[in-house]
């Protein structure tokens, strides 16, 4: 079907929905009709959902909401950070969007999301102007009982590894050549680039050791071709249970690298020091926005009769911190900005004996050893023009030291 004819296509189911059932009801009676469709019908709709998300290349929109109230019957992108409607792409009632998003799931993964109200997956499309695959992560929702769709478009492209602009030191830590063991936290908050630069230190490691890499996610997002190294990728749900059971097994399978891709409960936490206590380089994410923060949390984590068991196998596997963000860049764009943490004696006795206070003077303190705090980047990033004042400001954890910082620069 042609894009108009699919558009008027799925208004005419859409009609034939039954505006009184509510509930399970509604969304059996909704499934049932998507079934009684031919199935050249369900795969136009869903090829017209696909020439939507093609629209992301074009405008680079990292992120498209559709569907439930509160798009009001509209589509939004996020575009270097800012989400906005698109005028371009049409109106789409709320019964439109719920019958759209849920011919994208099989019957397995629609009960589930019936059972657990969200679902979160992987969704692939064919860009034939590029000939590559395009992968999103997705999070399909409920909103005021209608269905509602994020997919977060993943970079067809890794970002080169010595584009991240990380210090030799710190780029030691980070490569299997010369760190053969030790756990390496990625943080930052939801959409600072995080999995972008996991996939960067994974790339440069698969280009430059021989080895084998275990990928745990949910979900995978970029699928890394093996280039030196076997690369193994593990998605919740479909591979494996949960990121514990998947880091219980990747211990059996022989890995020199695994990365988690979210540290999300106490049991995992626990798992993960287990598995580099047992000699193996670990990579994986925490939703913290530094250094200090990060290391409170997994201490805050652990039951209270294991402070110090906990505090101290810490101590002596942490490897590297790297707390990032994306910037607004002066340019239109957005520029990655980072505080790097990498463990010394000072660092380790600082966790091992409960003084977490101590560890920002330490990175402020320890350039030469490639580290900096997120103040030191922002306004090194200033002082280079490519942030603004305010932008750099705003997103400085420390206000007071940032405007020290550019005072003394200047």
């Amino acid at each position: 079907m042609e894009f108009q004819t699919t558009r008027q296509y799925i208004q005419k189911i859409s009609k034939e929905i039954k505006s009184h059932l509510m509930g399970e009801n509604r969304w059996d009676h909704i499934s049932n009709l998507l079934e009684d469709q031919p199935e050249e019908s369900k795969i136009a709709i869903k090829l017209f959902f696909d020439s939507i998300l093609l629209k992301m290349r074009q405008l680079e929109a990292s992120d498209i909401d559709m569907g439930g109230p509160g798009c009001n019957n509209q589509i939004w992108f996020r575009i270097y950070g800012t989400k906005r409607p698109d005028s371009t792409s049409g109106e789409y009632s709320i019964d439109e969007t719920d019958l759209i998003i849920l011919n994208l799931l099989t019957e397995s993964e629609r009960k589930q999301l019936f059972q657990q109200r969200h679902l979160d997956l992987s969704y692939r499309i064919f860009d034939k102007e590029i000939n590559l695959w395009t992968r999103f992560r997705v999070n399909i929702y409920f909103d005021l009982t209608h269905l509602a769709v994020n997919m977060r478009r993943i970079n067809e492209q890794i970002i080169p590894f010595p584009r991240l602009e990380f210090k030799e030191q710190a780029a030691k830590a980070l490569s299997l050549k010369h760190e053969k063991s030790g756990l390496i936290l990625v943080t930052g908050v939801a959409g600072s680039g995080k999995s972008a630069t996991l996939d960067s230190i994974i790339d440069a490691n698969n280009r430059t050791m021989e080895s084998h890499i275990v990928i745990i996610a949910d979900p995978i997002e970029y699928v890394h071709k093996p280039i030196k190294s076997i690369v193994k990728h593990r998605e919740i749900g479909r591979d494996v249970h949960s990121f514990k059971d998947g880091t219980v097994q990747a211990l059996r399978q022989d890995p020199d690298i695994i990365i988690i891709g979210e540290m999300r409960d106490a049991d995992t936490i626990m798992t993960v020091l287990e598995a580099v206590d047992s000699g193996h380089k670990v990579f994986t994410t925490l939703h913290t926005s530094s250094a200090v923060e990060s290391i409170d949390r997994i201490l805050g984590e652990a039951p209270p009769n294991e402070q110090n068991r906990i505090q101290t196998r810490l101590a002596d596997v942490l490897s590297c911190v790297i707390s990032q963000r994306l910037i607004p860049s002066l340019d239109g764009k957005r520029v990655l900005a980072k505080e790097i943490m990498i463990t010394n004696q000072s660092v380790s006795s600082s966790i091992r004996n409960n003084n977490t206070g101590e560890l920002y003077q330490i990175i402020q303190q320890s350039g030469e050893q490639g580290m900096n705090t997120m103040e030191q980047d922002l306004a090194r990033l200033y002082s280079e023009q490519k942030i603004s004042y305010f932008e750099a400001y705003i997103n400085a954890n420390y206000k007071n030291r940032f405007e020290e910082l550019v005072k003394y620069n200047s």
